[in-house]
């Protein structure tokens, strides 16, 4: 087992390990609940890892599915501990939604991530000043403190691209999002020059679906795929919604929005197009 960054994503190999040790004992989540004072649900909780661990809890559970090696049991129980502490998201709880963070603990530990965008543009590519007016005629309601908090954590999170073992984002955008004026032509302006920037990162391939294919294979709403280095994690995909969000890895469900995304990357405009196109919107401008 492996301790990348991020506690979402220790939560889930500890989980996934929990589950495996259980598994390997032929004994039921019910059993397993019973043994900490807990219900069966609890367990299935634990095992997801959408829930914080307990040290009795591991331990008596370690004992129950007969682990009875030292330097295993402390191993486990040393990586519970680190998936219990909050990650720098948990900072900005107070502006976020819970269904969220746990998207950003993927996010922070995908070493590859696909997205299909419609509206707008992409989180991790978006500028100070786009970002800013999305979040404001988003929550019109927030406060100016509220409101920079919030752009201040979507900035944060395109640390990802830049770090030393940088994510791979592979997105495609509908044309529309690129004739969306979120917040003014000047604003715009520079966010496209954002993009034709972004691109020149190895890690970054952007594309763009043109108004004229018509339609295409994604008859749906925006979606994420994200893929992790572990092999314990499998793949993921998200869907925001207005008030939560679907987070799927079921390997059926994967594989159908899978073929979907290689669909839209093979009809969509290749990286080379998708740069005179943006260049194209500058001249315009």
């Amino acid at each position: 087992m492996t301790t990348p960054g991020g506690p979402t994503v220790r939560r889930i190999l500890v989980g996934a390990q929990l589950r495996r040790l259980r598994e390997s004992r032929n004994l039921t989540r019910e059993a397993a609940g019973y043994r900490i004072r807990a219900s069966e649900s609890k367990i299935s909780r634990l095992e997801l890892g959408r829930v914080g661990f307990k040290d009795r809890d591991i331990v008596d559970l370690l004992e129950l599915y007969g682990v009875e090696d030292e330097a295993q049991r402390e191993m486990l129980v040393a990586l519970a501990r680190e998936a219990n502490a909050p990650g720098w998201w948990h900072s900005y709880d107070d502006v976020l939604p819970n269904w969220f963070e746990t998207f950003v603990g993927l996010e922070e530990a995908a070493s590859m991530i696909r997205s299909y965008e419609i509206q707008f543009l992409p989180g991790l590519l978006q500028t100070e000043a786009y970002a800013r007016a999305m979040v404001s005629s988003g929550a019109p309601n927030a406060t100016v403190a509220e409101v920079e908090r919030r752009v201040n954590f979507r900035v944060k999170r395109q640390a990802i691209l830049r770090r030393d073992s940088p994510s791979h984002l592979w997105t495609v955008v509908d044309e529309a999002a690129l004739h969306r004026p979120v917040g003014g032509a000047k604003v715009m302006r520079e966010q496209v020059e954002h993009l034709l920037d972004m691109m020149t990162l190895p890690n970054v391939t952007l594309q763009v679906m043109p108004f004229r294919y018509g339609g295409h294979v994604v008859d749906g709403g925006a979606f994420t795929l994200l893929r992790f280095p572990e092999p314990e994690l499998p793949d993921t995909v998200y869907v925001e919604h207005l008030t939560s969000a679907h987070y799927l890895d079921k390997p059926d469900h994967v594989e159908r929005y899978t073929q979907n995304m290689d669909r839209l990357t093979v009809d969509s405009l290749p990286p080379d197009m998708t740069r005179r196109t943006l260049q194209k919107l500058l001249a315009e401008a």
